[in-house]
């Protein structure tokens, strides 16, 4: 099980004056599902990077844990990832793109077919991405990244520009296979209504250079409908609290930093 603190006191790129995330501060706790919603270029997907240790290159603290996270511990921890394109192997088969994360596992074969069977791609391990929809190879994507048994899953927009019935069902898969395996998830999304209907919580970013303005707790019973009248009401009656929230220009909550990373 997966504990996430983290604190970036700055973040920002070579050759670019400006930050991208200043004083951002939130927790995960362990098996959480924790979506993160902001503007365009707030800096969501760099918050990824970081957790996943792909950029060090940052001031602040991040601990997996209550250990600091080091190059050691992004070896040691099992993470799933999805991107905003499923990045499979054009070469490599459905079974075979699944097998890719699964070296040096005794039941590697077993475990990618069982995992592509729960995705609702069975009889179709031999296919190879060209033969696939673009929401089937979203569907090896997701078995790709549950095959490792993730403790950690970090998804950015995975399900963006897919049609509303598809990208529901891709959802519903997801949460199941997150019910099972309890990852702790950082989930991005520009869409509020698909944050309210599958995280524990709901962290809303600023403007760049990002930081965290508001905390919500989602506690609607799931399964839950983006569509449907309880997401629809909690959606509502957030904007009408919060006309400024998507865009980032909220000021940020009153109270303290820690209270802030816990809940609002």
């Amino acid at each position: 099980m997966i504990d996430l603190k983290v604190r970036i006191r700055r973040k920002s790129f070579s050759g670019k004056r400006a930050d991208v995330l200043r004083a951002l501060e939130f927790d995960a706790g362990a098996g959480e599902f924790i979506a993160l919603v902001g503007p365009s270029g707030a800096g969501k997907t760099t918050i990824l990077n970081l957790i996943g240790g792909l950029d060090r290159d940052f001031e602040g603290d991040i601990q997996i844990n209550d250990r600091p996270l080091s190059d050691r511990d992004t070896r040691l921890i099992r993470y799933g990832y999805m991107f905003q394109e499923p990045r499979l192997m054009p070469w490599l088969t459905v079974e075979d793109n699944v097998r890719l994360v699964l070296n040096g596992v005794d039941d590697a074969i077993e475990r990618a077919r069982r995992v592509i069977r729960e995705v609702e791609l069975g009889g179709n391990e031999k296919a190879f991405p060209s033969q696939l929809s673009g929401g089937m190879q979203r569907r090896v994507a997701l078995a790709r990244a549950f095959a490792v048994r993730p403790q950690l899953m970090l998804m950015d927009e995975p399900f963006i520009s897919l049609d509303s019935p598809t990208a529901t069902r891709l959802r519903e898969q997801f949460v199941a296979l997150w019910k099972e395996l309890r990852p702790t998830v950082l989930f991005v999304t520009h869409d509020l209504r698909e944050a309210l209907a599958v995280a524990d919580r709901v962290i809303f970013l600023s403007v760049s250079p990002a930081r965290v303005v508001k905390i919500l707790q989602v506690d609607l019973p799931r399964p839950r409908d983006p569509d449907g009248k309880a997401v629809s009401d909690m959606h509502a009656c957030l904007l009408h609290d919060h006309p400024d929230l998507l865009s980032g220009l909220m000021a940020a909550d009153r109270g303290s930093n820690s209270e802030q990373r816990r809940t609002v």
